[in-house]
């Protein structure tokens, strides 16, 4: 790829990367979009990111180039492979040629698999967000393999690691504010279902009070007392007041006991 146009979908890639602030966001289609653009910025087979929570697999999301072939290689990875590997270090696995890790016996599960898709090599980037490893992205490569399992990265090798890491960390960025987004989100929901509820029980007093003729603290005590002994919540009770139900008028007639 032509550096001007590396540079222009590494751009694209980016902007993606920073739009997660939508309630449809869509965490897998999300990742398939980044590995997309891993595969088209570094001419490589497949790509895939694999979220870990707590030490257990989360979520996948592979390229729609060879699909099946990466999300093979990523599931096989449960008992080792790039991807743990630059997860618990939280650094990248500098390029690894698939045969002489599969001769040194290096991930021998996952090796063998990838022997199978005829993959040269493959290294990986972890996912992590102020030192919180988040995951990470695992890139298969049809070639050439190094001659050792654990070589030192060529010029263009650390080309590769650096644009796979911009988009990793990208990534882990774009999630992490999806999480905020979606924890403030929820916090807003929640505080206005408060606020009506609230507002619903004072409507419901005013009309009790206005019923029985009585204060707004009588007319509370007898909504709430009305609630605890049928067992419903004071907002539900607030609610069939302000509906006028056969239930919250009988309600309307009862005079208030001891609170």
């Amino acid at each position: 790829m032509h550096h001007s146009s590396r540079e222009v979908q590494l751009g694209a890639a980016l902007v993606e990367a920073a739009d997660t602030l939508s309630e449809t966001f869509d965490t897998v289609a999300y990742l398939r979009r980044l590995s997309d653009h891993c595969v088209a910025l570094l001419d490589a087979s497949a790509a895939g990111i694999m979220l870990i929570e707590g030490g257990e697999t989360v979520s996948f999301g592979v390229s729609s180039l060879q699909q099946e072939l990466a999300l093979d290689l990523l599931e096989v990875q449960h008992h080792g492979g790039p991807c743990l590997e630059s997860y618990g270090s939280g650094e990248p696995v500098p390029p690894v040629g698939i045969r002489a890790a599969h001769a040194s016996s290096r991930w021998p599960d996952f090796t063998e698999r990838a022997l199978r898709y005829d993959i040269g090599s493959t290294f990986a980037v972890p996912l992590r967000r102020n030192g919180t490893p988040l995951g990470a992205l695992n890139v298969f490569a049809p070639g050439p393999a190094h001659p050792s399992p654990v070589p030192s990265p060529s010029p263009a090798d650390e080309i590769g690691l650096l644009l796979a890491q911009t988009l990793a960390d990208a990534a882990a960025l774009g999630l992490a504010n999806h999480r905020v987004f979606t924890q403030y989100r929820t916090l807003t929901g929640q505080l206005q279902e408060a606020l009506s509820s609230r507002v619903r029980i004072e409507q419901a007093k005013g009309m009790l009070a206005e019923r029985r003729r009585t204060g707004m603290d009588e007319a509370f005590i007898a909504l709430r007392q009305y609630a605890r002994s049928h067992r419903l919540p004071i907002d539900e009770v607030a609610t069939d007041v302000i509906a006028g139900t056969e239930d919250a008028s009988e309600l309307g007639r009862e005079r208030p006991g001891p609170a």
